[in-house]
């Protein structure tokens, strides 16, 4: 054993402080064991975690996590949160350094799924759809998260190293930034192209970042927060709606000859904004859809076929954007700049999650190493 490896189960053994979901609006601050890293294994020392809408959703109980309505349960509780996060490697097992191309000390991010690498998804390179569909914060000890001051990092997991030129902010929305890349590629946007953008949150602000430098036509987007549509406008907007005071299907055909707009990327995780895409969007446009929701939305499905014909596509994930992220980032051509908007300490766990399930924030960072 060496001194690292002392050293490391020493601290093993005095605990680590995390938060720990247990069930539906049952989660504690807790010590568990500090993990140890097995062959082909990382420890990290967390440095920052964002709170997901995700979370907050698995939080308050959504079937997509817990089960019912039809649907099987997905977590495995009690699991320690968390899957957009980054740190630092404090520990690497036998073959690790190499096996993930790192070293001790190196910043690093691990992507959020944790692919079996067996399925025919893993097996083609659509590790993103893997089949066991296991992703950090979600599975207990196959996948726990990133809510705690340490976390293991399975062999199976995607690791990027992380400059030290990011800032703790930037670096905290590369799992983020991913995700609007895969979906503003989904939407296959051409330079002649009007592209409307539901939803300003994190993922919209950071789309819209993404979508800029695509150079569509005209780039709008739809929010109902007023600080919000001015971040937007900020990052490159060229018109910003307003839903309950504007009249959003008049403006969109007003600047498109009365088609509708070419794209339609849908993140705000709310049935209204599916159906208001479906009026919004031309016949034969694009819908992407980038959300997860509470509850089933209905829509009239003559729509997408009879009507518009139109090319609806999902977008899951950040799959081959990490290091596009890392680049953007680093290169200044997106930023976390508003975007991020509050951080706490892990003892500070609850008043956290409640801010970022509220209008009041947009990025909301738990901070492990910060006082309380």
């Amino acid at each position: 054993m060496t001194s690292q490896d002392t050293e490391m189960t020493a601290k093993s053994q005095q605990g680590m402080q995390a938060v720990v979901c247990h069930g539906p609006e049952d989660y504690r601050l807790e010590r568990p064991a500090r993990p140890q890293a097995g062959a082909r294994e990382l420890v990290i020392e967390i440095s920052a975690c964002g709170i997901c809408a995700s979370d907050c959703k698995c939080y308050s109980g959504a079937a997509m996590f817990w089960g019912g309505g039809g649907q099987p349960a997905w977590v495995k509780a009690p699991v320690i949160p968390g899957h957009e996060f980054f740190g630092r490697v404090v520990q690497a097992g036998a073959g690790a350094a190499q096996h993930f191309g790192v070293d001790v000390g190196d910043r690093v991010i691990a992507e959020q799924i944790v692919p079996c690498n067996k399925c025919r998804y893993c097996t083609s390179g659509q590790y993103w759809m893997c089949e066991v569909h296991n992703i950090f914060g979600f599975q207990r000890e196959v996948a726990d998260g990133g809510m705690a001051d340490y976390m293991r990092i399975p062999p199976t997991a995607r690791v990027h190293k992380v400059p030290e030129s990011l800032s703790l902010e930037d670096a905290a929305m590369i799992e983020p930034m991913s995700c609007a890349i895969h979906a503003v590629n989904r939407g296959d946007i051409q330079l002649d192209d009007v592209v409307v953008i539901a939803g300003a949150g994190p993922l919209g602000l950071s789309m819209v970042q993404v979508a800029k430098l695509k150079t569509p036509k005209k780039l709008v987007v739809i929010d109902l927060v007023p600080q919000r549509r001015a971040l937007a406008q900020a990052f490159g907007a060229d018109v910003v709606i307003d839903p309950e005071r504007e009249d959003a299907k008049a403006i969109v055909h007003a600047l498109t000859g009365g088609y509708g707009c070419d794209v339609y990327i849908e993140t705000t995780g709310a049935p209204v904004g599916v159906r208001q895409g479906l009026e919004l969007v031309r016949k034969l446009g694009r819908f992407v859809e980038f959300s997860v929701f509470g509850k089933e939305t209905s829509v009239d499905w003559s729509i997408i076929g009879d009507r518009k014909e139109l090319d609806v596509r999902g977008a899951h994930l950040g799959p081959y954007c990490y290091p596009v992220a890392i680049d953007l980032f680093e290169r200044g051509l997106v930023t976390s700049r508003g975007i991020v908007t509050h951080g706490f300490a892990l003892a500070e766990w609850e008043e956290a999650f409640r801010l970022a399930n509220s209008l009041d924030s947009i990025k909301v960072l738990l901070k492990p190493g910060a006082p309380a």
